[in-house]
């Protein structure tokens, strides 16, 4: 008699981390985009201040990513998750009371270190533990939860604010994220499948040659101070900076081009559609061919949505701007999740991630600033735009000359077994 075998338990890891993904909107730059406004009427303060307090905060949080990363790594990503689950929802009550700079600022801070950072490392950390030979398919599903947060939270969020106003809007994301992640991670999530008695992707064995490659790359391999890391690093967080970046002004960009604010938050919309396919195919594509590639693509797409930005003069021009920044988020997305695992392996995998996690905050702390100031030096965003364009193209280049830190080879015959 046939004995019918249960589906393997890392779907289950999936879904709640595709949920967590969702919940991470609070604390996006997209969602923050539909508030900048109100914000700034409600507090007084300058679009130039706005951007230099989210950067500041932003930069701090990435120090707590790095934190929460390495407590996941010695108690299990499941207790980091609550934690960040909790303190996201507080943040998004403090969001929601502060008044003047220094309250503003101090909730900027948590937010992005609780949404952008801690609760999104989380879930990749879970699903990097769960999958290696279909890991990069199983982070493009987990991450439809991205997409569906950016096509749906900023109307939303932009419905609540012109109904019941910025703040209150801001309470409501918070009660959204306790009741979406909370019950999910204290029933269902498990931090290794080891836990349960299994094996990554449901396998009957380990994955061939992990057991070598994680314990020499966990006591050996540097991290911070690896030079092959950082030239990984700062390369991979190139979307990072440019996307936060034009999504933070995009309702001030496409003002620019005679559109209104209800087409800047309508445009996540595609966004987020093509954003969910791309990962979808860059998933399968970094399991065949590596995520270099896959990177590639990205930068491209990448730079011909900032061009596309520069005459975005209609309607139409602006959805197929949406579309293709999307497309790049998409594969950024799948390279940044899949990297750091592919080539340093599972074990102490929080510290590597969360140290590239780091970066990547960094990034996009400071990618509103550039184009605020240039916005102010020449008197509109296109300028500022032309000139980020050389970023993707030294990107492209950086990553095609790295060669994988440390055991690198080994991570590939794993994947290519």
């Amino acid at each position: 008699m046939r004995v019918l075998q249960r589906p393997f338990y890392g779907w289950w890891i999936i879904l709640v981390g595709a949920m967590v993904a969702y919940s991470s909107g609070p604390g996006q730059s997209f969602t923050f985009s539909v508030f900048i406004d109100s914000i700034i009427e409600d507090t007084a303060l300058s679009r130039t201040a706005i951007s230099t307090l989210y950067a500041v905060g932003t930069g701090l949080s990435a120090l707590m990513v790095v934190m929460v990363s390495r407590l996941a790594d010695r108690y299990g990503a499941r207790t980091t998750l609550i934690g960040a689950a909790i303190g996201l929802g507080l943040a998004c009550f403090a969001m929601s009371a502060a008044r003047g700079p220094l309250l503003v600022f101090s909730a900027f801070a948590a937010l992005r270190a609780l949404g952008q950072g801690s609760l999104t490392i989380n879930s990749t950390l879970l699903v990097a533990q769960w999958f290696v030979r279909r890991r990069g398919r199983a982070m493009a599903l987990m991450g439809l939860g991205f997409p569906v947060s950016v096509a749906t939270i900023p109307p939303v969020a932009n419905f609540l604010i012109q109904n019941v106003g910025w703040r209150e809007a801001y309470a409501v994301l918070g009660v959204m994220v306790w009741i979406l992640v909370l019950p999910a991670a204290l029933l269902v999530v498990r931090n290794r499948p080891e836990d349960m008695g299994l094996y990554p992707d449901g396998a009957d064995v380990p994955p061939p040659g992990e057991e070598a490659t994680d314990s020499v790359i966990d006591r050996a391999m540097p991290v911070l101070t690896s030079a092959k890391f950082w030239i990984l690093a700062i390369p991979l967080s190139t979307t990072s900076l440019v996307s936060t970046g034009l999504v933070f002004h995009q309702a001030a960009i496409v003002a620019e081009h005679g559109l209104s604010a209800s087409v800047a938050a309508a445009m996540f919309v595609p966004y987020a559609i093509t954003s969910a396919g791309v990962s979808l195919v860059a998933g399968d594509a970094a399991d065949r061919f590596g995520p270099k590639w896959v990177f590639a693509a990205g930068m491209l797409t990448l730079l011909s949505g900032m061009a596309l930005a520069l005459v975005m003069g209609s309607l139409a021009l602006a959805i197929v701007y949406a579309m293709i920044i999307g497309a790049s988020g998409g594969f950024s997305r799948i390279v940044t999740s899949v990297t750091w695992a592919h080539f340093y392996g599972r074990q102490g995998l929080g510290r590597v991630q969360g140290s590239a996690v780091m970066v990547s905050i960094t990034a996009s702390a400071l990618g509103p600033l550039p184009l605020a100031w240039l916005q102010a030096q020449f008197d509109g965003f296109r300028p500022g735009i032309a000139i980020l364009m050389v970023l993707p193209v030294a990107a492209i280049i950086t990553v095609a000359l790295a060669k994988p830190p440390g055991r690198g080879a080994q991570v590939e015959a794993v994947r290519a077994s």
